[in-house]
């Protein structure tokens, strides 16, 4: 053999260039499934599953083509279970003489295959990565030189690079770049209206072999998947895609930062794992959306169209930038030195938090939350509590079906906590209990008073915002976009905020 080609859970894309570079006899390709992934950080039910189904089902399509590949499942790698010793034990009797991969989307894979090639004496050839749009080389050109790093402007680098929502003269369509504005819709007291329920798929014999090997192999993991419904084939991702842009499109603008208790994916597209271990390519998702939008623009408004494609081409290519840029240095981050530890019941779902309670309990049953739900409360909630970001980020990483470290350490550890310091972030996103009272519907029945800040019934958010903004003061005094809400701080006479901190104290140590 002359070149082994290495394939990782995140990189099941059809039109890799892994598949390219010379006669098939040259070639063959390896992939792995192993335990370390799923207990290094101790992973959902439905991540693994997830990940594993979907691999099966790329291997049997490789194997359909004819291609020469050494697939190692869980049994066959349970003395070997980290990639760094099942590879090995694979070197020694395929003997390649060269090995080729496209970079993994975790750094401490990208070291550990670099380790390793190094300590054969073995050639690594680094393919690129065409699902993105950007590289990471092309993102540290980007990040040259500048003092900030805001999503808005890299954005617009993109639009203009990918031609999506341009005019025929190259101007944003309908003038604006961006229409945020209008996605901030909350829902009346009676709820959502038409909410369509989104595309589900059975699973096919090769997931349901799946499904009952991860109940077996991890039984004490978090989760079950009793709800695994999720598009593990690309065909089947498109027709997630061609679901979501006929029925829930055109009111994803204006609610897709709204939550409503019980109703775990509203008008989300239930299409980031697909894309994550890329079933689906970002660009043939935003073209299908932005034709959609061209072809009917009164029933799909351009602000819906626009902040779907945002999400795409903006923040998921910017915070992949950030990763590469940043890492390895970005993980050890920690700005406002919190220490504290993650409250048991973000495993559990148990607390009488009617909001925290929800999106727990949906996080755990589904495998899944939407981005509100994890930035402006459960990411909220461990902000304000001061949890070590490392902490809080090993959490998320292990409990949502499309984590992988690119997308979500950069997402948690720099816009949901502000340990980055300001890379992400122009400031910490804290806000009191009244911000979810106004995006959703759990404070009506929750035993906890939004509006209150002491008291039996103060809501443990609001108090811990006060308490908060009274612990980092001197720090936030000194960025712009949070003066006014330090300012606050002076209205509060000095025993009601002594009464707020006293109160804070003792939600942190009951947690």
């Amino acid at each position: 053999m002359k070149i082994l080609n290495l394939i990782l859970g995140d990189q099941l894309d059809r039109t890799s260039s892994i598949f390219e570079g010379g006669p098939d006899a040259e070639h063959h390709f390896w992939m792995a499934e192993v335990a370390e992934e799923s207990t290094r950080i101790w992973s959902h039910k439905i991540r693994t599953a997830y990940f594993i189904a979907a691999m099966r089902h790329f291997k049997a399509e490789l194997v359909e083509r004819g291609l020469p590949l050494t697939y190692r499942t869980f049994e066959d790698t349970k003395d070997t279970p980290n990639f760094a010793s099942a590879l090995e034990k694979d070197l020694k009797t395929l003997r390649p003489d060269k090995l080729r991969m496209v970079p993994p989307g975790e750094y401490h894979l990208y070291k550990t295959f670099t380790d390793l090639a190094k300590k054969h004496g073995i050639e690594l050839e680094w393919l690129p990565d065409r699902h993105f749009l950007t590289s990471p080389k092309a993102f540290r050109e980007y990040a040259k030189g500048r003092k900030q790093l805001r999503m808005e402007y890299f954005y617009r680098e993109m639009r203009k690079q990918s031609g999506l929502l341009l005019d025929a003269d190259g101007n944003p369509e309908g003038g604006k770049w961006n229409y945020d504005a209008a996605n901030r819709g909350a829902f009346s007291k009676s709820g959502p209206e038409y909410l369509p329920q989104g595309k589900r798929f059975a699973p096919a014999p090769i997931t349901q072999m799946v499904l009952d090997e991860i109940n077996t192999r991890f039984p004490d993991h978090p989760g079950d998947l009793d709800t695994f419904d999720w598009p593990v084939t690309p065909g089947q991702a498109l027709e997630a895609l061609d679901d979501f842009i006929a029925h829930r499109l055109p009111l994803f603008g204006k609610y897709q930062d709204a939550i409503w208790t019980g109703e775990p994916f509203l008008y989300h597209a239930r299409l980031s794992c697909a894309l994550n271990v890329k079933l689906i390519d970002p660009l043939t998702v935003c073209r299908a959306v932005e034709k959609a939008w061209r072809e009917d623009p009164e029933r799909i408004p351009l602000e819906a169209a626009e902040g779907f494609i945002r999400q795409i081409i903006g923040w998921r290519e910017y915070v992949r930038g950030i990763y590469w840029l940043e890492m390895p240095g970005y993980l050890q981050k920690n700005a406002l030195n919190a220490t504290r530890d993650l409250p048991g019941f973000y495993w559990t779902g148990e607390t009488d938090m009617a909001c925290m309670k929800d999106a727990l309990t949906q996080t755990l049953t589904y495998g899944y939350a939407h981005h509100i739900q994890r930035l402006m409360v459960t990411g909220l909630f461990s902000l304000l509590l001061g949890v070590d970001p490392r902490q809080t980020h090993e959490w998320y990483l292990a409990v949502y079906l499309d984590a992988v470290e690119w997308v979500e350490l950069p997402n948690t550890l720099g816009m949901s906590q502000y340990a980055d310091g300001g890379i992400m972030a122009s400031k910490p996103y804290a806000a009191t209990g009244k911000y979810i009272q106004r995006m959703s519907n759990a404070c009506a029945s929750c035993r906890y008073n939004p509006a209150k800040r002491t008291g039996e019934d103060a809501c443990p958010f609001t108090t811990l915002y006060w308490d908060f903004l009274a612990r980092h003061r001197d720090t936030l005094s000194a960025n712009p976009r949070m003066s006014l809400q330090v300012r606050n701080l002076d209205r509060i006479a000095d025993t009601e905020l002594a009464a707020i901190r006293k109160q804070a104290n003792t939600l942190i140590e009951s947690r």
